[in-house]
């Protein structure tokens, strides 16, 4: 069947109408977009959309209505169209799919008008890999209502990567990656600069093709305060969920933990002791916000009396492999009140917390009213005192504090010298004599700071000592004559 010739002008019109309709649905790659550069560190150029299994398009012969339709470009990449048959589409532009169709419709039409356009495009399938909460394979849907669609919009990298959860702390956003294949034996790596992004650059947030591939690999070194500022991004997660995180050292209890935004923790240690039992309680809650190191400083019952808060670590492993040290100085916190040394935490991150070689007794006061210091510690004064037994005291608590707590010396004691019995975190038990004088300040030799179950133990002067030595010493015959007194009084002699 043969229909008229078309005139040039309007097979111009149909040239135009064909290429345009789906690169006017892309963000940032609308017709008169200057393409980016092609290569390694450049966004993605501006290329048409290539037809695939699932897409929908319109085929409009121009005159020859009985061969026009709707059709869907089925799982073998092929179009199954009236008179010629199946057509392999899959992989071509809409203009070169015009052209292959045209070709063969040339054998029954006579210069045949061909037009194609994009209905509803196929689901884009991507993979987001490196430094996201869940790595893995996505679909989304383009256009529709249903979950994940993107309200006829083809999806972004910061969609993609919201759909994954979100990047980690270690995710290096500006060397973001974008693998896609521009042929069946090509792959061409793009680079997308998302720092640049939350200045206002929304060019480097591109559309993304079916089959594109979301690398996103691990920083080098941690800038916390950018750490900050990524948390509060729209592609970070959106949830602050707990972490699983560890801590040891010169904490009340180490050990494994879950530590929430509020820095409440539950107890989470394996076989972990509650701190009534230690007498090394927490601080509580902090206020909501992401974990940080004072949080779970926290939840671990705060820090020891010989806590090197200048040198602490954290140990933290990469979605990319290998693990990241990151050095944190609480001491600059407590003296300046730089928030970016109390650093955000992620899931299986480590901290750990070294022994000072030297505290001085001026820093070691003001430790102990940080937050995250435990609020008491407890100690047993034993021996010649008013009230003996276990107190709970401030950490840090001189020694010359804790006999008043308990009462004070009492007339038999020996007021000249104490005896101080530590447990040692080597497990060793240690046992110092030491000089009381009441009226001394803080020092090591004579006023030293106690720590957590420290003993202290009041002897007796010497009368006393003489005292209870006589009287056991004589305690035979009064127990004697108490018996013969008994018997007297019995058989009436």
């Amino acid at each position: 069947m043969n229909r008229p010739i078309a005139s040039l002008t309007l097979l111009a019109f149909f040239a135009v109408t064909v290429a345009t309709p789906i690169q006017a649905q892309i963000p940032g790659l609308s017709p008169g977009a200057t393409p980016g550069a092609t290569g390694v560190g450049s966004p993605p150029p501006a290329t048409p959309y290539t037809l695939g299994a699932g897409d929908r398009v319109q085929v409009a012969v121009f005159d020859v209505p009985e061969y026009s339709g709707e059709y869907v470009i089925l799982a073998d990449g092929t179009l199954n169209l009236p008179v010629i048959g199946s057509i392999s589409v899959r992989g071509l532009t809409l203009q070169q799919a015009t052209d292959v169709i045209s070709s063969q419709y040339a054998r029954f039409v006579r210069r045949p008008l061909i037009t194609i356009s994009l209905i509803a495009p196929r689901p884009v399938v991507i993979a987001v890999a490196g430094e996201v909460q869940r790595p893995g394979t996505y679909s989304v849907a383009v256009g529709g209502g249903g979950a994940g669609a993107t309200g006829g919009q083809f999806p972004t990298v910061t969609q993609a990567i919201t759909l994954a959860g979100g990047i980690t702390q270690s995710a290096a956003v500006r060397d973001v990656q974008i693998r896609r294949r521009t042929s069946p034996t090509t792959e061409q790596v793009y680079n997308v600069n998302l720092w640049e992004l939350l200045q206002g650059n929304l060019a480097q947030d591109v559309a993304l093709r079916d089959g594109d591939s979301i690398f996103i690999p691990s920083v080098g070194s941690y800038n916390a305060a950018e750490t900050r500022q990524l948390v509060d991004s729209s592609f970070a997660p959106q949830q602050i969920e707990p972490v699983n995180i560890a801590i040891i050292g010169e904490v009340a209890r180490p050990g494994p933990y879950s530590v929430s935004g509020g820095g409440v923790g539950t107890g989470g240690a394996t076989g972990a002791i509650t701190g009534s039992e230690t007498g090394a309680v927490g601080a509580g809650g902090g206020d909501a916000g992401p974990p940080t190191v004072t949080k779970a400083i926290q939840v671990a019952g705060g820090i020891t009396a010989l806590a090197n808060i200048r040198e602490i670590t954290i140990t933290r492993a990469t979605r990319t492999g290998g693990t990241r040290v990151i050095p944190i100085n609480l001491w600059a916190l407590l003296r300046s009140g730089d928030l970016n040394e109390d650093f955000l935490l992620q899931d299986g991150d480590t901290i750990i917390i070294p022994t000072a070689t030297a505290l001085d007794p001026a820093e070691a006061s003001q430790l102990a009213e940080a937050s995250f210091a435990p609020n008491e510690i407890v100690v047993n004064v034993i021996g010649e005192v008013e009230a003996p037994g276990a107190i709970t005291v401030p950490p840090n608590t001189p020694l010359n504090q804790a006999v008043l707590a308990a009462g004070g010396f009492n007339p038999r004691s020996r007021r000249s010298s104490v005896d101080l019995i530590r447990l040692n975190d080597n497990g060793t038990v240690s046992k110092r004599r030491i000089s009381v004088d009441l009226a001394q300040g803080i020092n090591e030799e004579g006023n030293p700071t106690l720590r957590n179950n420290d003993v202290v133990v009041i002897r007796r002067n010497t009368l006393a000592s003489v005292g209870d030595t006589l009287g056991n010493a004589l305690n035979p015959v009064g127990s004697f004559l108490n018996i013969l007194g008994i018997f007297r009084t019995i058989t009436g002699d």
